[in-house]
């Protein structure tokens, strides 16, 4: 996360950052496909990829986003005490609140990628 970013945007970015992670892991657990929690992480991730990704980040960003999103229901044949739905249900809230901010970050890629200069 942009750590060299100071003042209060840069702190806002970070809280963002451990507050979505903290409600997509206790949303996985106690409050599965709440549509006021996926609103909640979709906005966090739009602050997150905004305040937080710099361009010396967006490639491992956006790498583990993909990986992320990707990984889809893998946990689902854990089914001792539900432990694997458990584990899929904080794996989805956590891409949902990394793809606002990969997309973001993607965006700010193109934008870097195609501006003249440097």
């Amino acid at each position: 996360m942009a750590s060299d970013k100071k003042g209060f945007l840069g702190f806002i970015g970070f809280w963002a950052f451990i507050v979505g992670l903290i409600i997509a892991v206790v949303g996985g657990i106690l409050s599965p496909a709440n549509t006021v929690l996926v609103v909640i992480l979709i906005i966090l991730g739009l602050i997150v990829g905004l305040l937080n990704i710099t361009g010396k980040e967006i490639l491992l960003f956006l790498v583990a986003a993909i990986a992320l999103i990707v990984v889809g229901r893998v946990f689902e044949p854990l089914s001792l005490l539900g432990i694997g739905e458990i584990l899929d249900n904080i794996v989805s809230y956590i891409a949902i609140f990394m793809a606002p901010a990969a997309v973001v970050a993607a965006i700010k890629a193109l934008w870097s990628v195609g501006k003249p200069g440097d």
